[in-house]
């Protein structure tokens, strides 16, 4: 049901005396004493969900009672979970809930609403000292329409880094001579799991957990860009040259036992030993287990080492920028402009470093995202992996270029034809060679049937009719 003002907050707000929002635009004003109703889905949960609800609660308590505006904010699940939500929601589904006045959007979620013309454009809302606050990436990102407005306001952004665990590593490289400058790039991460897996027995010593942003940052950093997109329309940046490093960097070690992939994360395979490394989102850091649990009976602590993420050799220092941002929904210019004030609050520089720090989501504004500014967000109650995380993003943000490709239709497809294409068959053909060795061949001996070149081929032809099926 949409979301109706609540009786408390009715209450509170008409004890207050009657004034006008300070530095609305004219033609807009709010009544304290009959507050503007503000309803936000998000995907949120856990300490992400309790910072956020705290921030809400703070608004209505503070800026919001004085403006006029009550926001009341709901987790709707996972991101998939939130999106069919809102999605029903415009298509006015039985049984659906009326679509919010603002929900949390990845691009291409935001491109399909702004199709069905539910997207409110929000620089009207926004002066340009305003908008030259945020960086230039983030505000660029929601610029997605052909008349560049902005339709996805930046909140919590996220990248991804490199994160270890340095207990174990420093065994085997007291054992081995491996040095921490080879993790910092794609092929030295290849050559390190190589020589684990040997030094081990056996074991995985990498994991990806978002292989969609490997394609799309890898492509990036050899010269091309796999999703190039104008005017809405995408074409495909296939070159074969730039794929097989990425499959000879990915397919190849997953198969030959190099990498791996068990638990839902990557986070779950370090904690139960069977990885000590990933590159995963900060979003996610939070997670990386302090110990890791060999049964029930027996773990050990570990410490926690992050790193920038690994840049092809010959590559430019490409970085995946993501992380859901705010759509307001097309209504009425009370409840955008309110929608508006409530984000602009939000994104408070002090106030984005505190949602950040207590979820592992980066600044939005250019003034947070310095060492200086963690620093001073006291980051001691954050975790040591978060803390650690946050510290090397704000260095990445900094030094990368951050890249996510523009919005195009059908655009979740085409994404999850790189997340599954190549995970797919490295996962198809890692039961084949597990009936090969079974059978009594050696596991180098079976997974060389599966590296050729013709095994690449085939795989490639198979990905490029899967991306052009994928828009259809």
């Amino acid at each position: 049901m949409k979301l109706k003002r609540t009786a408390a907050a009715l209450t509170a707000a008409a004890m207050l005396p009657l004034c006008a929002c300070q530095s609305a635009p004219p033609q807009v004003q709010l009544d304290p004493s009959s507050p503007t109703a503000i309803e936000i889905w998000h995907y949120y949960n856990g300490a992400q969900k309790e910072a956020f609800d705290s921030l809400v609660t703070e608004f209505n308590e503070t800026v919001g009672r004085e403006k006029g505006i009550v926001v009341e904010a709901f987790s709707q699940g996972n991101v998939n979970d939130l999106i069919q939500k809102v999605t029903d929601a415009a298509d006015k589904k039985v049984g659906a809930s009326e679509i919010p006045d603002i929900f949390s959007a990845y691009v291409d979620t935001a491109y399909a609403m702004d199709q069905r013309g539910l997207v409110a454009p929000l620089d009207s809302y926004m002066t340009q000292e305003e908008l030259d606050q945020y960086v230039d990436a983030y505000i660029d990102e929601g610029r997605f329409d052909q008349e560049e407005n902005l339709k996805i306001f930046p909140v919590a952004k996220s990248t991804e880094v490199f994160m270890l665990n340095k207990t174990d590593w420093d065994k085997f490289a007291a054992d081995t001579g491996a040095s921490l400058d080879s993790l910092s790039t794609v092929e030295g991460v290849t050559q390190t799991a190589a020589q684990y897996y040997e030094w081990s027995g056996g074991k995985a010593f990498f994991g990806r957990d978002a292989v969609a942003n490997y394609f799309i940052t890898g492509c990036k950093q050899l010269g091309h860009e796999i999703f190039a997109v104008k005017d809405g329309r995408v074409t495909f940046d296939t070159d074969e040259d730039t794929l097989r490093k990425l499959w000879e960097n990915y397919y190849v070690p997953m198969v030959q036992g190099h990498f791996g992939a068990y638990g839902k994360f990557r986070s779950d395979d370090v904690k139960t030993g069977d990885l000590i490394a990933l590159v995963g989102s900060t979003s996610g850091a939070a997670y990386f287990p302090t110990q890791v649990t060999i049964n029930d009976t027996e773990s050990y602590q570990i410490e926690t080492l992050v790193l920038p993420p690994p840049v092809f050799k010959d590559g430019s220092p490409y970085a995946v920028q993501q992380g859901a941002g705010m759509v307001v929904v097309k209504s009425d210019e009370k409840r955008e402009y309110a929608s508006v004030e409530f984000l602009k609050w939000f994104t408070d520089a002090q106030r984005n470093l505190q949602f950040s720090t207590e979820s592992g989501y980066l600044p939005v504004k250019k003034e947070a995202n310095s060492l200086k500014a963690l620093e001073a967000a006291e980051l001691s109650g954050a975790g040591e992996a978060l803390e650690k995380t946050l510290t090397v993003a704000i260095d990445v943000v900094n030094g990368y270029t951050l890249y996510t490709n523009k919005a195009f239709e059908n655009g979740t497809n085409a994404r999850n034809v790189l997340e599954y294409c190549m995970t797919d068959r490295a996962q198809a053909d890692l039961e084949q060679i597990q009936a090969l060795v079974d059978g009594g061949m050696t596991r180098k001996e079976a997974a060389a049937q599966f590296t050729t070149e013709e095994s690449f081929q085939s795989w490639l032809e198979e990905f490029r009719g899967k991306l052009e099926e994928s828009i259809q």
